[in-house]
């Protein structure tokens, strides 16, 4: 960018100055002649030191911190950014005498390029310049304005890295993808670095402090004097400020990492922390059990352990890595590698440098990839990641040769790094699995509900109450009954966690086992409420229970210490809470429970729900209550769109932290010509009317295909009840649904049994006849004795 006349504010008249790494000017530019006098073609290969000579820091920068010297960053030797203020004499302008502000900016890439110089005249900051033609102006922010002609992304990434030092490959990806889609040109990028005031990383201050003292210890007790001068304070202060620094990085890293318990998001956030800073390349590898939330064998791993890529971060230029070693892979490591070494022993393992002959013997472990041009000359350190001794994974990091190479002191900052990364992927291991396990346990103790049911369709939803307790004791349930009716349950122990969920599933098995013997509603709550008490103290529950009965169009409801059902009339649309004998809540015990029955249409809904949905801390439950009514009478095109309406009305509010269970079911009843019912004498002579008056419904039915296996196995039960029942009718139903359901009743109260009949024997085949032919059957008792019914497929053939 160029400009005349006056600055604008926020942009000073600026030289710019690149460096080889032999010292040699490679770039000059035109505020670099003007600022120091020598045009582009004398400077251009001329030593830098000639050409900036430097005359010391000033005196108002002598009381604090000492300044970088210009003089000795001309060399190429910094790692990191550095600044300063320096008095240069020249011979070009007005004053002889010049004080410059500069900054020096270390540049890593594959080109001779080491060292970026800018420098400002400070008295121009902010002045008129008087050069009619104006300075070359630059921003300080910084600021730069891209323009480039390569055809490719690719190209476009890969030179990036050059440009700005310390660029990652995403965000380098980043930024040529911002200008290919839109179209227009970067004019700012800001780089966050520190300045280093203290000796550079790769110098082993430890080693030569102990190498010193060897020497002054040597010299003192043979007389001769050490060829080197004893260690003095400032090589302390050294020490101690290279100590604080890493100190401080491993403070700064383990505040960016363990945000969250979310195992890849850790993962990212351990890679990301230590990419440039610390190293330029991060790969991150965990095992598969670990990353898939299961636990693994104890001991050491070995050569058949599977290791998981999970994340991979570096500055080399986009795409170099992908292919030989792409993020999301698994494969076993060589017993003959470093990285087998730091994976069984548990210890970080240093390679200073990674020569031809070295990285020829680590590649030829692997096949079918060529890993040498990502390791050779090259500088590795593989720290393993480990939690309570168990080794969960390791990182490779490594480092270009541009820069210094690890040494001792940066082993015992990646074991320490390594460490306190590896207690927080632990702790995101460790919550990953009890959230598997939490989740595994709450579905194993939820029914997979039947959607169709006889005579009524179901719809189910549960929602945890919170992230961190994902167990709970709300439950729902369906009961096929004989007599083609359903039982629908709803339930909530009270408390969270597992000791909730593990009442549940005893209260809920208790539940099924009762209505299997067909109790009537009370009765069960009533033995449901001594089988509370008899498990303990502090089992305590509310439980809604209903009885659907689809021919005779009528619920039977009993109520203990739950939220009341809503019934939704498919006549008008209205909804209402029923009213019934709310009832204590199971395990209270001393507390009667009464029933009532409410007759029902085709089509009606009923609502059944826990509190968790309708109350809200610091509202009226009479609030969630009338809105469930409101909601549940919404129109739905289906039974699962109709929960999900509930759902956003109720569950959506903030404040709830108590599970949720809901159970919407739609009650289709049957037509009078889907129902068959006949009355028999207790005479055998009754048995083959029983065989055609089957026959003749099934056949007007269309139900052809069936017709021969019902009417056996209707003989067969209607002989029973004939032969076995005390005097008493003979009833015999049929309902077609989406099975055929055939039920024979009697008077007689015991209850049949599968026989193992002997070859001579005369009885005991007929259950096993019914059992053999039909899709399912089963015996309840009844008020008046017993019903013994079976199902088949409906078929037409």
């Amino acid at each position: 960018m160029h400009g005349t006349g006056q600055a604008p504010q926020g942009r000073v008249p600026l030289a710019v100055v690149v460096i080889d790494q032999a010292g040699l000017v490679s770039h000059w530019s035109t505020g670099a002649r003007r600022l120091f006098g020598p045009p582009k073609e004398d400077a251009v290969g001329r030593p830098a030191a000639d050409l900036l000579p430097v005359s010391g820091a000033l005196p108002d920068l002598e009381e604090g911190p000492a300044p970088h010297d210009l003089e000795e960053s001309l060399g190429g030797h910094l790692s990191y950014p550095a600044a300063g203020r320096a008095r240069l004499d020249t011979s070009a302008g007005p004053r002889n005498r010049i004080d410059v502000l500069w900054w020096a900016y270390p540049l890593v890439g594959p080109g001779p390029e080491r060292l970026l110089v800018l420098a400002a005249d400070a008295h121009k900051l902010g002045a008129e310049d008087d050069d009619p033609t104006g300075p070359e102006v630059e921003r300080i922010a910084p600021a730069f304005a891209l323009h480039t002609d390569f055809p490719v992304a690719d190209d476009l990434a890969r030179k990036l890295p050059e440009i700005l030092p310390s660029m990652s490959v995403a965000e380098s990806a980043r930024i040529v993808s911002q200008i290919l889609e839109l179209g227009y040109p970067v004019l700012e990028f800001s780089q966050h670095d520190r300045v280093p005031v203290t000796a550079d990383w790769g110098v082993s201050r430890r080693t030569e402090r102990k190498a010193r003292r060897a020497e002054a210890a040597l010299a003192t007790a043979s007389g001769v004097p050490s060829p080197r001068s004893p260690l003095d304070d400032s090589d302390e202060d050294l020490e101690y400020a290279a100590v604080r620094d890493r100190l401080e990085f491993l403070n700064e890293v383990s505040g960016r990492i363990g945000s969250s318990l979310d195992l890849s998001r850790t993962i990212v956030e351990v890679s990301r922390a230590v990419v440039p800073r610390f190293t330029d390349v991060a790969g991150t590898y965990l095992r598969e059990q670990v990353v898939a939330g299961e636990g693994f064998p104890e001991g050491a791993p070995d050569a058949t352990t599977m290791w998981h890529r999970v994340a991979l971060e570096h500055t080399d230029e986009p795409g170099r890595w992908d292919d030989v070693v792409p993020v999301g892979e698994s494969m076993p490591f060589p017993v003959h590698t470093p990285f087998f070494q730091c994976m069984t022993s548990g210890e970080p393992v240093l390679v200073p440098y990674i020569s031809e002959e070295m990285g020829n013997a680590i590649a030829s472990q692997f096949e079918k990839r060529d890993i040498r041009p990502l390791i050779n000359h090259r500088s590795m350190l593989v720290v393993p990641l480990k939690a309570r001794n168990v080794v969960l994974g390791f990182m490779i990091l490594l480092r270009h040769q541009e820069r210094p190479v690890f040494n001792d002191m940066d082993r015992a900052t990646g074991a320490e790094l390594a460490a306190r990364a590896g207690l927080v992927l632990d702790n995101a291991r460790m919550y990953t699995y009890q959230e598997a396990v939490a989740e595994t346990l709450q579905d194993s103790m939820l029914p997979q509900i039947e959607p169709h049911m006889p005579g009524c369709d179901i719809a189910t939803r549960y929602l945890p109450g919170t992230l961190l307790g994902r167990v709970g004791g709300d439950w729902f349930d369906s009961i096929k009954l004989p007599g083609a009716r359903t039982a629908l349950v709803v339930g909530d122990v009270m408390g969270h966690g597992l000791n909730s969920a593990a009442m549940m599933g005893q209260l809920r098995t208790a539940v099924q086992t009762m209505a299997a013997l067909d109790l009537p509603p009370a009765q069960l709550l009533r033995n449901l409420d001594d089988l509370a008490q008899r498990l303990g103290d502090n089992y305590l529950a509310t439980c809604l229970y209903a009885v659907y009965d689809p021919i005779a169009g009528e619920l039977h409801l009993a109520n203990a210490g739950h939220i009341p059902p809503v019934l939704v009339r498919a006549a008008d649309g209205g909804s209402q809470l029923l009213e019934l004998p709310t009832g204590a809540p199971i395990g209270v015990g001393g507390v009667p429970f009464e029933s009532v029955r409410v007759p029902v249409s085709p089509g009606d809904r009923l609502v059944m729900c826990t509190d968790g949905l309708v109350e809200v801390r610091g509202e009226d439950i009479g609030v969630g209550l009338a809105t469930l009514c409101e909601s549940a009478a919404h129109p739905a095109a289906s039974m699962d769109d109709a929960c999900d309406t509930i759902i956003r009305s109720l569950a959506t509010r903030g404040g709830r932290k108590d599970d949720v269970a809901l159970l919407l079911a739609r009650l289709n009843g049957f037509e009078g010509e889907d129902v068959a019912h006949w009355t028999f004498d207790p005479e055998p002579s009754e048995v083959p009317r029983a065989r055609g008056l089957v026959r003749e419904r099934l056949e007007s039915w269309g139900l052809l295909g069936i017709v021969d296996t019902a009417e056996q196995i209707v003989s067969e039960l209607v002989g029973n009840a004939v032969r076995h029942a005390p005097g008493g009718p003979v009833q015999l139903r049929l309902v077609r649904s989406g099975t055929l359901l055939c039920e024979v009743e009697d008077t007689e109260h015991a209850l049949p049994t599968l026989l193992n009949a002997g070859p001579g024997d005369e009885f005991g085949r007929g259950l096993r006849v019914v059992a053999r032919l039909s899709r399912a059957w089963g015996t309840s008792r009844t008020a008046t004795g017993k019903t013994v019914w079976f199902e088949l497929s409906a078929s037409s053939r």
